[in-house]
């Protein structure tokens, strides 16, 4: 559950937005924007099922999911991702073969094969850029206007992936779906570029900012988002937790209500080596938040042309600040 924005890690090791301490990522959210309010969070999932209902029929999640297609259900959502790497001379400076593993990294995570769901959701890289400016490397939060404004390519379906020198208290930062409408130029997600598989930053250093960043993208709240109170993050199968999970925690159960703490979920802040899935519900939410924000020919006026660099939910081929994911 969380904000898409920026997340935090407390020491020198790496940041998400969750800190590369034991305790970081609970003493620093992984998203620069912080937490939501309550009052936010319910917004924006009333957003959703009003979405849902005006478009298809049905504000219920499940009962949506259940009514797609044959054909949809076969095919993977494939996100297409225009990479931008920033770089400060050779600092920064990733290589094809790097952002080609965390492209892979992402397609382990969302297809269930580290552990836990398979979302249903694959990426495609369609774009590879670098640029030399040493001003955006080091200050992306700062700079990211014009970073976006300069660099971004493609319609809502299309995943703007940037990566510079994020900070030592934040790992990354992300948009929300439900945002695009409101600031589309704005729309992406900035990871650390310490944080990609085999980076620098110890103990954050397997690729999962990106994947928890993406999450937030793609419409999945922290699973602590709110703590013992709901909605939560408004999945029905990521039992509340009281605050972030710190280090890897073998067990924790910090909320009355039913069911142990996610603290293997990507939606949370431990380390790298203690993150490994999503669950079903959380496959669903994405799957209906891409349907209401992201999908092909989404508009303001049902008859309204595809965009491009879109792609339509269940299409197996590519043809979508501050961020509701929070910073890692």
């Amino acid at each position: 559950m969380g904000t898409a924005g920026a997340e935090g890690k407390a020491d020198a090791e790496g940041k998400d937005g969750c800190g590369q301490g034991a305790a970081a990522r609970a003493a620093h959210p992984r998203d620069a924007g912080g937490e939501l309010s309550r009052g936010q969070v319910v917004a924006m999932l009333g957003d959703l099922r009003r979405t849902l209902r005006e478009r298809y029929g049905t504000a219920d999640e499940a009962r949506f999911d259940a009514g797609r297609s044959d054909e949809a259900r076969r095919r993977a959502l494939v996100v297409p991702v225009r990479f931008h790497v920033l770089a400060a001379g050779r600092a920064g400076r990733l290589s094809r073969a790097a952002v080609r593993s965390q492209i892979a990294t992402l397609n382990a995570a969302y297809s269930g094969r580290t552990g836990g769901a398979d979302t249903g959701v694959r990426f495609r890289l369609a774009g590879y850029d670098v640029t030399n400016k040493a001003a955006w490397f080091s200050h992306p939060r700062k700079y990211q206007g014009v970073i976006k404004r300069k660099l971004r390519r493609g319609g809502r379906g299309t995943l703007n992936l940037y990566t510079a020198a994020v900070g030592s208290d934040v790992l990354g930062f992300s948009t929300f779906p439900q945002w695009y409408r409101r600031s589309p130029r704005m729309d992406g997600v900035v990871i650390d570029y310490r944080s990609l598989p085999h980076g620098s930053y110890r103990r954050f250093n397997r690729g999962y900012t990106a994947v928890h960043e993406i999450g937030h993208w793609l419409g999945l709240l922290h699973t602590f988002q709110g703590g013992c109170t709901p909605p939560g993050d408004g999945v029905s199968d990521t039992p509340y937790e009281a605050s972030p999970a710190q280090g890897c925690p073998d067990y924790k159960d910090s909320c009355p209500q039913r069911g142990d703490d996610p603290v293997h979920n990507f939606m949370n802040y431990g380390f790298d080596s203690c993150m490994r899935e999503f669950t079903p519900g959380q496959g669903r939410r994405i799957r209906a938040a891409w349907a209401a924000y992201r999908a092909a020919g989404h508009g303001h006026g049902r008859g309204r042309a595809r965009e491009r660099g879109s792609v339509d939910r269940g299409t197996g081929g590519a043809g979508a600040a501050r961020s509701v994911g929070g910073a890692r």
